[in-house]
Parts: structure tokens; sequence; C-alpha cells
């Protein structure tokens, strides 16, 4: 089992490349949270987190990928396998809650009101186009 490791740009300036790969690690934390907190969806986390390694630390990219629990997660997405339906779930529900807050609570400006689930209107469209795994 194996990632397709595209050839990508490592990031050279110093402060970008530590930034970008603390959330790197970010990311891995709040995806392991996510596992036992059915808040936090974790497949767009372990995502974000290969992505930001990618650039960053092919060692920790390699780390993620082949990590008994966590690869798993990376590898059925970019093998095109899909999410779990639960994921899915989870990360609409999230997303949704944080874009209508933005919207309508936190920064109630007339162009995020549209703006905002335009957007959430197409993400939500990519992940249900995506295949759903059904997980042993």
């Amino acid at each position: 089992m194996s990632a397709p490791m595209t050839e990508q740009k490592t990031i050279r300036h110093p402060l970008l490349r530590h930034l970008v790969f603390a959330c790197g690690w970010l990311a891995v934390a709040l995806g392991v949270i996510g596992i036992f907190l059915p808040v936090l969806p974790t497949t767009p986390f372990l995502l974000l987190a290969a992505a930001c390694f990618l650039r960053t630390s092919t060692r920790f990219y390699q780390w993620l990928i082949h990590h008994p629990r966590l690869g798993n997660y990376v590898i059925y997405y970019l093998g095109g396998k899909g999410m779990p339906w639960r994921a899915k779930m989870y990360s609409l529900a999230l997303m949704w809650s944080v874009m209508l807050l933005t919207a309508f609570v936190l920064v109630p400006r007339p162009m995020l009101q549209v703006l905002l689930p335009l957007i959430g209107a197409g993400v939500t469209i990519y992940i249900l186009r995506l295949p759903t795994l059904t997980l042993k």
C-alpha cells in the first residue's frame, strides 16, 4: 500500500517552511483527535497534513502515509477509494457550521453571506461525489 507521491517543489523559504511544517503537525493532531471526537473530521485534516509534509519533509510524509492507523485515511483518498460515509458527514457538518457561523454571526457582511454558502455548496458537491469507502 503506497500513496502516489507527485513531483512537488519543496518550500525553500525557512520561515514559511517551518510554518507549513507546524501546520502539518497541527493537522495530524486534529486528525487524531477526530478519530475519537465525532465533531472533528479525520480525513481532511490528515490530507492537509500530507500536503504540508509533502512540501516540507519527505521523511514525515512517508511516516504519515505508512502509519498503521493514520496512513489508510490518506492512501484511500489518494488511491481513489474515497472517504468513509461518516467522515463525509462530519466534514460537511463541521464545514457548514463554521461557514454559517462566520458569515452570519462573526462577520455578518453581505458579500460573505453570499460567497461562503456558494463555496460551501461547491465543496459539498465535491465531497458527496467522492466514492464512499466501506470499511470492513
